[in-house]
């Protein structure tokens, strides 16, 4: 598949890469390494990323903004996106040619061509994969690349703590780190934490609720978020604070916006990645989310998910 890929690649002049909405490292991180990669392999190609902005994650990478026309004859590359709901920009239907790379489960097998591996611990380690299959077939990485992809991969293991972190991802980190660009300023811009979001986790710690079966759930509504000056975003960012939890199994998050509910799902060992689907979410079985339209769907998710850790 690997290969398959490179031929799409040197094949079409264009090459536009999206990823998911509501971005994370791993998606910022795939898809401008994957960018950088070919823009210093083939530099008369146009190689494009778009997407909405994330602010909280300019000091990875910023976006370009081209026109419609631009996808003509244009090979699209979706990185890190499980569900084709959850692409970010709409018109990846516009290119000739559609590519899949993800680490997600593949229940969800839009495009041409289909690269899923959900033994890797992200996305980004993925693209370095790629890189190493192509690199005598003339793919470059440069230091810009490096950056991205090993900002993806940390960001996807919980620095390494997930139990997704393979040998493997230890290896490829390891090779990584020999690019030029410090990680120390990388992992300043990637962990400090606003205070207003610092005193928000304060809340959440106060909060919480221990259900039966070894569910907790913390409930984050538009107005515990005006009053932190916070955004969802930045709510959502906290999900990993209940993780230490003694006694804790499985946990939710029910973060609140103006027509939606965030639902982030996140697990010790039971496989939560069901509850998400059921809700027109998905993810990893010990890491998911999903979208819901009313509290009455919370309490559903809930019950749904203390079901799974009695069982």
């Amino acid at each position: 598949m690997k290969e398959q890929i490179l031929r799409e690649i040197e094949d079409h002049e264009k090459i536009i890469i999206h990823r998911h909405v509501r971005p994370d490292p791993d998606a910022y991180g795939s898809q401008g390494g994957l960018a950088e990669i070919l823009r210093a392999s083939y530099p008369e190609k146009q190689i494009y990323t778009v997407g909405n902005e994330e602010k909280s994650l300019h000091y990875l990478k910023r976006l370009d903004v081209i026109p419609d026309d631009t996808y003509e004859d244009a090979l699209v590359i979706i990185c890190d996106t499980a569900n084709e709901a959850r692409i970010d920009d709409g018109r990846y239907r516009l290119g000739a040619k559609l590519i899949k790379i993800d680490h997600h489960p593949n229940e969800d097998a839009y495009g041409d061509l289909i690269w899923v591996d959900t033994q890797a611990s992200s996305t980004s380690e993925m693209i370095y994969e790629f890189y190493q299959s192509g690199k005598e077939k003339g793919l470059r990485l440069n230091d810009a690349a490096a950056r991205l992809l090993f900002a993806g991969i940390v960001g996807d293991t919980g620095r390494f703590l997930y139990a997704s972190s393979t040998e493997k991802t230890f290896k490829i980190a390891g090779e990584l780190i020999h690019y030029n660009f410090s990680r120390t300023d990388l992992f300043n811009d990637m962990y400090d934490v606003n205070e207003n979001v610092v005193r928000l986790n304060g809340y959440v710690l106060e909060h919480f609720e221990i259900l039966d079966h070894g569910v907790a759930k913390m409930v984050i509504t538009k107005e515990i978020i005006e009053k932190f000056n916070t955004t969802p975003a930045e709510a959502s960012l906290l999900v990993s604070a209940l993780g230490a939890v003694k006694g804790v199994k499985a946990w939710v998050f029910f973060i609140e916006e103006d027509r939606e509910i965030r639902v982030r799902l996140r697990s010790k060992g039971p496989v939560i990645n069901g509850v998400a689907k059921k809700y027109n979410g998905g993810g990893h079985p010990l890491a998911a989310g999903a979208s819901i339209y009313s509290w009455a769907d919370a309490e559903n998710v809930l019950a749904d998910l203390q079901e799974v850790c009695r069982q």
